[in-house]
């Protein structure tokens, strides 16, 4: 069992169901999934870099990434409907928490500059996405074997019904939201 799940039952309920006055421990918000998008546009001339994006993913996250394929034909970017033109995974289970702790306590430290995570970046019912600019902050990537810095979107879904909620849970779990 992984570490932010233990910490998750012994104190993060507790510490929540007291603050926001639940009933029962079953309505305390959870962790659902994360879903880790890399959106590779220079696919469109070269193949080639999708091989590399799902490569990266894979090694981040342990799991096998789906290749994700455009939905409209857009001209100008001469883009076909039904390319590919990036990959996602989502995280669930003992996975998804060995990924938010690694995030957490590896990968968002190593950033540049870093002084915390945006506190706006709730969709309204309790879903954060987090923006990051390089894959070079995960200590699974091999710097040389870098062919182009890429960025992903990470979207952690939780149960809570609230923003406020949702950001009480993260930071329970240690999310560094700025001060």
């Amino acid at each position: 069992m992984s570490r932010l799940k233990e910490k998750y039952q012994k104190e993060v309920t507790s510490a929540l169901m007291s603050k926001f006055n639940y009933k029962s421990i079953m309505e305390v918000p959870k962790i659902e999934k994360i879903v880790i998008n890399m959106g590779v546009g220079d696919a469109v001339q070269n193949a080639k870099v999708l091989d590399n994006a799902v490569e990266e993913l894979s090694l981040i996250t342990g799991q096998k990434p789906v290749v994700t394929r455009a939905k409209n034909s857009i001209a100008g970017f001469r883009l076909r409907e039904g390319m590919p033109i990036g990959a996602k995974v989502t995280l669930r289970g003992e996975r998804m928490y060995e990924f938010f702790d690694k995030l957490v306590s590896v990968s968002l430290p190593r950033v540049r500059d870093f002084r915390g995570i945006s506190k706006k970046a709730f969709d309204g019912r309790g879903n954060y996405t987090l923006g990051i600019k390089e894959q070079l902050i995960f200590p699974e990537i091999d710097y040389d074997k870098v062919s182009k810095v890429r960025g992903m979107d990470i979207v952690i879904v939780t149960t809570a019904n609230t923003d406020e909620e949702a950001r009480e849970l993260l930071t329970a779990f240690g999310m560094p939201f700025q001060k």
